[in-house]
Protein backbone atom coordinates (compact mmCIF):
# COMPACT_ATOMS: atom_id res chain seq x y z
CA UNK A 1 0.00 0.00 0.00
CA UNK A 2 3.01 2.21 0.94
CA UNK A 3 4.60 1.83 -2.30
CA UNK A 4 1.19 2.44 -4.14
CA UNK A 5 1.11 5.82 -2.64
CA UNK A 6 4.64 6.81 -3.46
CA UNK A 7 4.00 5.39 -6.96
CA UNK A 8 0.95 7.70 -7.28
CA UNK A 9 2.93 10.71 -5.23
CA UNK A 10 5.79 10.48 -7.99
CA UNK A 11 3.14 10.56 -11.00
CA UNK A 12 1.58 13.40 -9.39
CA UNK A 13 4.95 15.21 -9.24
CA UNK A 14 6.07 13.85 -12.71
CA UNK A 15 2.61 15.19 -14.14
CA UNK A 16 3.09 18.70 -11.88
CA UNK A 17 6.12 18.93 -13.67
CA UNK A 18 5.38 18.51 -17.08
CA UNK A 19 2.64 20.57 -16.73
CA UNK A 20 4.90 23.74 -15.53
CA UNK A 21 6.93 22.87 -18.36
CA UNK A 22 4.53 23.68 -21.02
CA UNK A 23 2.29 26.19 -19.38
CA UNK A 24 4.90 28.25 -18.19
CA UNK A 25 5.91 29.74 -21.79
CA UNK A 26 2.08 30.23 -22.56
CA UNK A 27 1.66 31.85 -19.03
CA UNK A 28 5.16 34.08 -19.76
CA UNK A 29 3.54 35.05 -22.80
CA UNK A 30 -0.16 35.92 -21.77
CA UNK A 31 1.73 38.24 -18.91
CA UNK A 32 4.02 39.78 -21.44
CA UNK A 33 1.06 40.97 -23.62
CA UNK A 34 -0.34 43.28 -20.97
CA UNK A 35 3.12 44.53 -20.15
CA UNK A 36 4.71 47.95 -21.70
CA UNK A 37 6.65 46.62 -24.34
CA UNK A 38 9.95 47.95 -22.48
CA UNK A 39 9.54 45.64 -20.13
CA UNK A 40 8.73 42.59 -21.41
CA UNK A 41 12.59 41.87 -22.12
CA UNK A 42 13.79 43.17 -18.90
CA UNK A 43 16.33 41.34 -16.43
CA UNK A 44 15.41 40.11 -14.66
CA UNK A 45 11.86 39.72 -15.93
CA UNK A 46 9.47 42.29 -13.47
CA UNK A 47 7.08 39.14 -11.33
CA UNK A 48 4.61 42.32 -10.42
CA UNK A 49 3.82 44.74 -12.90
CA UNK A 50 0.99 47.10 -13.70
CA UNK A 51 -1.20 46.01 -17.02
CA UNK A 52 -1.72 47.58 -19.81
CA UNK A 53 -4.11 47.39 -23.39
CA UNK A 54 -1.56 48.94 -24.60
CA UNK A 55 -0.39 46.41 -26.98
CA UNK A 56 -3.59 45.46 -28.13
CA UNK A 57 -4.29 48.80 -28.75
CA UNK A 58 -1.57 48.90 -30.63
CA UNK A 59 -2.33 45.94 -32.64
CA UNK A 60 -5.74 46.76 -33.44
CA UNK A 61 -4.54 50.27 -34.52
CA UNK A 62 -1.97 49.87 -36.59
CA UNK A 63 -2.47 46.34 -38.02
CA UNK A 64 -5.84 44.79 -40.07
CA UNK A 65 -5.72 42.08 -37.93
CA UNK A 66 -9.66 41.45 -38.53
CA UNK A 67 -8.77 40.71 -41.97
CA UNK A 68 -5.44 38.80 -41.15
CA UNK A 69 -8.32 36.57 -38.60
CA UNK A 70 -10.31 36.23 -41.70
CA UNK A 71 -7.55 35.45 -44.17
CA UNK A 72 -6.39 32.49 -41.42
CA UNK A 73 -9.60 31.00 -41.35
CA UNK A 74 -10.45 30.94 -44.74
CA UNK A 75 -6.94 29.41 -45.51
CA UNK A 76 -7.01 27.14 -42.20
CA UNK A 77 -10.83 25.67 -42.87
CA UNK A 78 -10.48 25.54 -46.66
CA UNK A 79 -7.32 23.26 -46.36
CA UNK A 80 -8.50 21.19 -43.63
CA UNK A 81 -11.54 20.23 -45.32
CA UNK A 82 -9.55 19.46 -48.76
CA UNK A 83 -7.11 17.17 -46.32
CA UNK A 84 -10.30 15.69 -44.83
CA UNK A 85 -11.87 15.07 -48.46
CA UNK A 86 -9.00 13.63 -50.11
CA UNK A 87 -7.46 11.90 -46.97
CA UNK A 88 -9.99 9.71 -46.06
CA UNK A 89 -10.65 7.64 -49.01
CA UNK A 90 -6.86 7.61 -48.91
CA UNK A 91 -6.55 6.15 -45.92
CA UNK A 92 -9.68 3.76 -46.78
CA UNK A 93 -8.13 2.87 -49.81
CA UNK A 94 -4.40 1.89 -48.03
CA UNK A 95 -6.18 -0.09 -45.56
CA UNK A 96 -9.04 -1.90 -47.90
CA UNK A 97 -5.78 -3.16 -50.17
CA UNK A 98 -2.89 -3.46 -47.60
CA UNK A 99 -0.78 -1.55 -49.49
CA UNK A 100 0.60 1.41 -47.52
CA UNK A 101 3.91 2.95 -50.06
CA UNK A 102 1.06 6.06 -50.71
CA UNK A 103 1.05 6.76 -47.40
CA UNK A 104 4.74 6.68 -47.02
CA UNK A 105 5.22 8.32 -49.79
CA UNK A 106 2.76 11.52 -48.28
CA UNK A 107 3.91 10.96 -44.58
CA UNK A 108 7.89 11.07 -46.26
CA UNK A 109 6.61 14.47 -48.08
CA UNK A 110 5.32 15.96 -44.68
CA UNK A 111 8.18 15.31 -42.80
CA UNK A 112 10.77 16.46 -45.77
CA UNK A 113 11.69 20.70 -44.59
CA UNK A 114 9.12 22.95 -45.94
CA UNK A 115 12.26 24.82 -47.98
CA UNK A 116 12.61 21.60 -49.69
CA UNK A 117 9.38 22.98 -51.68
CA UNK A 118 9.51 26.40 -51.54
CA UNK A 119 11.08 27.56 -54.35
CA UNK A 120 9.48 25.22 -56.85
CA UNK A 121 6.14 25.64 -55.06
CA UNK A 122 6.49 29.80 -55.66
CA UNK A 123 8.03 28.98 -59.44
CA UNK A 124 4.44 26.91 -60.18
CA UNK A 125 2.47 29.30 -58.58
CA UNK A 126 3.72 31.87 -60.05
CA UNK A 127 3.59 30.76 -63.82
CA UNK A 128 0.03 30.25 -62.88
CA UNK A 129 -0.58 33.86 -61.42
CA UNK A 130 -1.51 32.69 -58.55
CA UNK A 131 0.95 34.41 -55.89
CA UNK A 132 -1.11 36.05 -53.21
CA UNK A 133 -4.46 33.78 -53.93
CA UNK A 134 -6.36 31.99 -51.48
CA UNK A 135 -5.85 28.95 -53.58
CA UNK A 136 -2.21 28.84 -54.14
CA UNK A 137 -2.30 29.00 -49.74
CA UNK A 138 -5.52 26.66 -49.38
CA UNK A 139 -3.73 24.03 -51.71
CA UNK A 140 -0.23 24.76 -50.10
CA UNK A 141 -1.46 23.54 -46.45
CA UNK A 142 -4.04 20.93 -47.89
CA UNK A 143 -0.54 19.57 -48.85
CA UNK A 144 0.26 19.53 -44.95
CA UNK A 145 -2.99 18.29 -43.63
CA UNK A 146 -3.33 15.59 -45.64
CA UNK A 147 -0.99 13.06 -44.75
CA UNK A 148 -2.13 14.23 -40.96
CA UNK A 149 -5.73 12.98 -41.77
CA UNK A 150 -4.09 9.84 -43.71
CA UNK A 151 -1.84 8.75 -40.65
CA UNK A 152 -4.28 9.58 -38.24
CA UNK A 153 -7.35 7.36 -39.47
CA UNK A 154 -5.12 4.69 -41.05
CA UNK A 155 -5.17 2.41 -37.71
CA UNK A 156 -9.27 3.02 -37.31
CA UNK A 157 -9.56 1.47 -40.81
CA UNK A 158 -7.55 -0.97 -40.19
CA UNK A 159 -9.55 -2.56 -37.12
CA UNK A 160 -12.70 -2.54 -38.74
CA UNK A 161 -13.36 -5.58 -38.79
CA UNK A 162 -12.82 -7.58 -42.47
CA UNK A 163 -15.93 -9.55 -42.32
CA UNK A 164 -18.07 -6.45 -41.65
CA UNK A 165 -17.19 -4.50 -44.66
CA UNK A 166 -17.07 -8.05 -47.21
CA UNK A 167 -20.41 -9.03 -46.20
CA UNK A 168 -22.07 -5.38 -46.89
CA UNK A 169 -19.51 -5.92 -50.21
CA UNK A 170 -21.31 -9.59 -50.83
CA UNK A 171 -25.23 -7.30 -50.40
CA UNK A 172 -24.07 -5.28 -53.33
CA UNK A 173 -22.69 -2.07 -51.85
CA UNK A 174 -20.36 -0.51 -54.03
CA UNK A 175 -16.74 0.55 -52.33
CA UNK A 176 -17.39 4.23 -52.04
CA UNK A 177 -21.04 3.27 -50.47
CA UNK A 178 -19.37 0.97 -47.48
CA UNK A 179 -16.67 3.77 -47.54
CA UNK A 180 -19.79 6.30 -46.51
CA UNK A 181 -22.27 4.38 -45.02
CA UNK A 182 -20.38 2.25 -42.81
CA UNK A 183 -16.74 2.88 -42.35
CA UNK A 184 -17.15 6.03 -42.57
CA UNK A 185 -19.30 6.21 -39.14
CA UNK A 186 -17.06 3.67 -37.43
CA UNK A 187 -14.12 6.01 -37.48
CA UNK A 188 -15.74 9.26 -36.59
CA UNK A 189 -13.41 9.55 -33.68
CA UNK A 190 -10.37 9.37 -35.71
CA UNK A 191 -12.39 11.96 -37.95
CA UNK A 192 -12.64 14.55 -34.99
CA UNK A 193 -8.96 14.11 -33.90
CA UNK A 194 -7.68 14.18 -37.61
CA UNK A 195 -9.44 17.14 -38.25
CA UNK A 196 -8.45 19.10 -35.19
CA UNK A 197 -4.72 18.30 -36.07
CA UNK A 198 -4.91 19.17 -39.18
CA UNK A 199 -6.87 22.96 -38.15
CA UNK A 200 -3.75 23.56 -35.82
CA UNK A 201 -0.92 22.47 -38.20
CA UNK A 202 -2.55 24.72 -41.03
CA UNK A 203 -3.28 27.36 -38.12
CA UNK A 204 0.34 27.59 -37.21
CA UNK A 205 2.66 26.93 -40.38
CA UNK A 206 4.28 30.30 -41.03
CA UNK A 207 6.63 29.62 -44.03
CA UNK A 208 4.55 29.37 -47.60
CA UNK A 209 2.24 31.86 -45.95
CA UNK A 210 4.94 34.05 -45.62
CA UNK A 211 6.36 33.72 -49.09
CA UNK A 212 3.20 33.02 -50.81
CA UNK A 213 0.88 35.65 -49.22
CA UNK A 214 0.44 39.30 -50.11
CA UNK A 215 -1.52 42.04 -48.57
CA UNK A 216 -4.52 40.86 -49.20
CA UNK A 217 -4.09 37.28 -48.15
CA UNK A 218 -1.61 37.46 -45.21
CA UNK A 219 -2.56 35.12 -42.39
CA UNK A 220 -2.17 36.06 -38.55
CA UNK A 221 1.00 34.12 -38.14
CA UNK A 222 2.64 35.79 -41.24
CA UNK A 223 1.89 39.40 -39.91
CA UNK A 224 3.09 39.02 -36.99
CA UNK A 225 6.87 38.77 -38.24
CA UNK A 226 6.09 42.52 -39.09
CA UNK A 227 6.71 43.06 -35.02
CA UNK A 228 10.05 41.67 -35.81
CA UNK A 229 12.92 44.24 -37.52
CA UNK A 230 16.58 44.75 -37.62
CA UNK A 231 16.45 48.01 -35.79
CA UNK A 232 14.07 47.11 -32.79
CA UNK A 233 11.48 45.13 -32.33
CA UNK A 234 7.71 45.52 -30.64
CA UNK A 235 7.74 42.74 -27.71
CA UNK A 236 5.03 44.15 -26.72
CA UNK A 237 2.31 44.06 -29.57
CA UNK A 238 4.24 40.74 -30.45
CA UNK A 239 3.26 38.72 -27.62
CA UNK A 240 0.05 40.47 -27.77
CA UNK A 241 -0.44 38.79 -31.30
CA UNK A 242 1.13 35.41 -30.07
CA UNK A 243 -1.75 35.62 -27.65
CA UNK A 244 -4.42 36.46 -29.78
CA UNK A 245 -3.35 33.81 -32.36
CA UNK A 246 -3.05 31.19 -30.07
CA UNK A 247 -6.54 31.23 -29.29
CA UNK A 248 -8.62 29.63 -31.61
CA UNK A 249 -6.63 26.49 -31.47
CA UNK A 250 -6.78 26.20 -27.56
CA UNK A 251 -10.08 27.07 -27.29
CA UNK A 252 -11.24 24.02 -29.84
CA UNK A 253 -9.02 21.67 -27.81
CA UNK A 254 -10.27 22.44 -24.46
CA UNK A 255 -14.37 22.05 -25.95
CA UNK A 256 -13.05 19.27 -27.84
CA UNK A 257 -10.07 17.51 -25.42
CA UNK A 258 -12.51 14.48 -24.21
CA UNK A 259 -12.92 13.99 -27.58
CA UNK A 260 -9.48 14.53 -28.61
CA UNK A 261 -8.07 12.00 -25.94
CA UNK A 262 -10.40 9.26 -26.60
CA UNK A 263 -9.90 9.31 -30.09
CA UNK A 264 -6.15 9.10 -29.66
CA UNK A 265 -6.50 6.62 -26.96
CA UNK A 266 -8.64 4.77 -29.20
CA UNK A 267 -6.35 5.01 -32.17
CA UNK A 268 -3.40 4.01 -30.28
CA UNK A 269 -5.25 1.29 -28.70
CA UNK A 270 -6.68 -0.59 -32.01
CA UNK A 271 -3.97 0.38 -33.79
Amino acid sequence: MHDDALIRRLNALQIAMVGLIILAPIAWMVLASFKPSAEVTAYPPKLFFTPTLDNYRQLFGTTPFGHYTWNSLVITIGSTVIGIVLGVPAAFAVSWTRITWPATVTLLARMAPGTLFLLPWYVMFRELNLIGTYTALVVTHAVITMPIVIWVLLPFFDNIPRSVLESAQVDGCSVPRILWRIALPLVMPGLVVSAILAFVFSWNYFLFALVLSNGDTKTLIAASFNFIGEGASNWGALMAAATLIALPPLVLAFFVQRRLVSGLALGAVKG
